[in-house]
């Protein structure tokens, strides 16, 4: 006997998406109070700074996937989302910043290249139950003239889940995530 009914089919999309992430946004996952989620789809946000912190990554560079993994033996399901990030130059700056993160449990907000049907980025979340950790990376100067220079950072997590969805903006992203207000966006 099934355990659960499934609701509907998909058929083939007639539009063309982008791949691709445009800006990462950090949240501390311990200053997040509370997310509402409905149908997949945070609705709300409350934290305790109200702070997210935005990088906004080189176009081509920077990807968020989600492993999917099952046990029939066990009869258990999770999820291991990831972000691979690219940053380039290296700064002592950014090395700072670099080690924070590192030191620091975070829940990740994508913002996509695939827009939304009135032209805003599609925005996902990851590591909304248990955070995401900077697991691996690498600090490179490049070899050639025209290599790149920077780094490159590897989060992840371990979910119950799968990522959900940011409720659509209406300006700017997340001004209305927080109860209805704007939540301040900390970028360079």
């Amino acid at each position: 006997m099934a355990c659960t009914s499934l609701t509907k089919g998909r058929g083939l999309d007639c539009s063309r998406i982008s791949g691709g992430v445009k800006a990462v946004y950090f949240a501390v996952s311990d200053q997040i109070t509370s997310m509402t989620v409905t149908s997949s789809e945070i609705t709300d946000i409350d934290m305790t700074t109200n702070s997210l912190y935005k990088y906004v990554v080189p176009r081509g560079s920077t990807n968020a996937s989600e492993s999917i993994t099952g046990s029939v033996e066990n009869g258990t399901l999770f999820y291991t989302p990831t972000v691979n990030m690219v940053l380039n130059k290296l700064t002592k700056e950014d090395q700072n910043e670099i080690k924070l993160l590192g030191q620091t449990q975070v829940v990740i907000f994508c913002e996509l290249n695939s827009l939304l049907a009135n032209g805003h980025n599609q925005i996902i979340c990851l590591g909304r139950h248990n955070s995401m950790s900077l697991n691996a990376g690498t600090e490179d100067t490049g070899a050639a003239f025209g290599d790149r220079n920077g780094y490159t950072l590897t989060f992840d997590g371990l979910e119950p889940e799968p990522f959900v969805f940011m409720k659509d903006y209406t300006a700017t992203a997340f001004d209305n995530a927080d109860s209805g207000a704007q939540i301040p966006i900390v970028s360079s």
